[in-house]
């Protein structure tokens, strides 16, 4: 597919030296600072919040406390789904980005109004996060399908690498500053931040100009769109109708090898995404420190996954042996703050652990590429994503509650305990399977192109996720948990 109108937009390159895309292509570079402007006020909001429950507001119920208002974050990227990609495929993408981006502003300036004049009562905390998950829900697949009327279609691949790293940087950035902008200026320096944030995100979209509607993408990318598989999978993305796709269950029936591994993975993230409860619990009650901890906490994790998102390729090994094995390491990390009770054994704990997601995501993405039909790879990780997100409610529903009556120390080895069997399945699993298992091929009716790797933008990773609003690769990815 190819970008319409973006050469009026691009900076030339000098001879020799090609200046990075967010630079050449002024309209990329305003969505992709849009882009972070959201992520890290998302983030930000949702970190800086539980800690502000678990240090400040909730009192003997921060465990519940917390764990609902996460479950709450975690709702709309699950829920409204189906709802988003129909939005998304029907109407121009400046206008949903912008539409979701001032809303998102205007929620978080109006709850920052009410928590400057008076105290803020816990259901209008938890309105505010559910609206404000909602828009994020919105507005992050609808950057990713809006990537090919950016950019050219010789830079689609270096724009969606700029879209994934930046979810990782940002979301890292916005885990790191909530729970110190907490500590130093309450949850109202917080909301009026996202505010800033959202509203200034909403600006850029406004004065950007798109070369098109989702119409004019859809005729004017002729027959590059059809030359390319990967494309025909999301034909969304250029504003066209979206592709009939099979059943999940049809799919799944097919490959009983993939729906064991999937059920694995979501087993495992009831027990692993629930360190995004422990911690800072752990913070309070063992550690009895501060947010810069909680902070310190959120950066182990996500340099541990970005560190595994770029080395899992490169270990030996079965996916499903290295999968196993990480899973087991996964465990001991998880394991070791309980047994140390110590601040350098949860940082260390937290390394590991981020180093195992992202190792997992990587290893079982490049997998299910290979071994899920071409025609039905976008169906397929959409409602991937939605299944492994949708344990993050129930996890934060559990931890909390157990986080009212056990302390986290002994949460820490629950979890471990939980992951243990999660390791030995997935190493039985594939005992059972032949090492490379055989690509099913697509029945008549749904022909499968020929054989080619599916954009980044289209990866959701299997492991555990980041955080409900991290479109991460692993751990939670983000659970935003988004059908691209």
């Amino acid at each position: 597919m190819t970008g319409t109108g973006t050469d009026t937009a691009t900076t030339p390159a000098t001879s020799g030296f090609r200046l990075p895309l967010v630079l050449r292509n002024r309209r990329f570079g305003a969505v992709w600072a849009a882009q972070v402007l959201t992520q890290a006020a998302g983030r930000m909001f949702q970190v800086g919040a539980v800690w502000w429950l678990v240090g400040y507001a909730a009192g003997p119920d921060r465990g519940l406390a917390s764990g609902a208002f996460l479950a709450v974050g975690t709702l709309p990227a699950v829920a409204l789904a189906p709802l988003v990609a129909r939005v998304i495929a029907r109407c121009p993408h400046r206008t949903v980005l912008g539409v979701s981006a001032a809303t998102a502003g205007l929620i978080a300036l109006g709850t920052a109004a009410w928590t400057y004049t008076t105290a803020l009562p816990m259901a209008v905390a938890y309105g505010a996060a559910l609206l404000l998950a909602g828009c994020q829900a919105v507005f992050d697949p609808c950057l990713t399908t809006s990537v090919p009327e950016l950019v050219e279609d010789a830079d689609i691949e270096a724009a969606t690498g700029f879209e994934l790293g930046t979810q990782s940087l940002a979301g890292l950035a916005g885990g790191l500053l909530g729970p110190l902008v907490v500590d130093a200026a309450g949850l109202a320096g917080i909301v009026a931040g996202c505010a800033g944030a959202y509203l200034l995100a909403a600006a850029l979209i406004g004065a950007t100009r798109f070369p098109g509607g989702p119409a004019d993408a859809a005729n004017t990318a002729g027959p590059a769109n059809t030359a390319d598989p990967a494309n025909t999978a999301d034909p969304a993305a250029d504003g066209g109708e979206p592709a009939a796709t099979r059943p999940l269950r049809r799919i799944l029936a097919e490959l009983p090898f993939v729906r064991r591994v999937l059920l694995c993975f979501a087993a495992a993230n009831l027990f692993t995404t629930a360190v995004f409860v422990v911690m800072p619990l752990f913070t309070r009650a063992v550690l009895h420190a501060d947010g810069s901890t909680v902070a310190a906490l959120e950066a182990a994790l996500g340099a541990g996954t970005l560190v595994g998102s770029f080395t899992g390729g490169r270990l030996p090994g079965a996916p499903t042996v290295v999968g196993a094995g990480c899973l087991g390491l996964l465990a001991a990390a998880l394991a070791l703050p309980g047994l140390l009770g110590s601040q350098a054994a949860a940082v260390v704990s937290m390394a590991v652990a981020g180093w195992c997601v992202g190792v997992i995501g990587v290893r079982f993405v490049a997998l299910f590429q290979r071994l899920v039909p071409a025609g039905d790879r976008a169906g397929f990780f959409a409602v991937m994503q939605a299944l492994l997100g949708a344990t993050f409610p129930v996890s934060s529903l559990v931890f909390g509650l157990l986080g009212d009556h056990l302390s986290p120390r002994t949460l820490c080895l629950v979890q471990a305990l939980g992951v243990l069997p999660v390791a030995a399945a997935l190493w039985w699993t594939g005992r059972r399977e032949p090492a490379n298992p055989d690509p099913v091929a697509a029945p008549q009716g749904h022909p499968s192109p020929p054989e080619h790797p599916q954009r980044p933008s289209e990866q959701q990773h299997p492991s555990v996720q980041r955080h409900p609003s991290d479109q991460h690769p692993a751990p939670a990815a983000h659970p935003s948990g988004d059908a691209r």
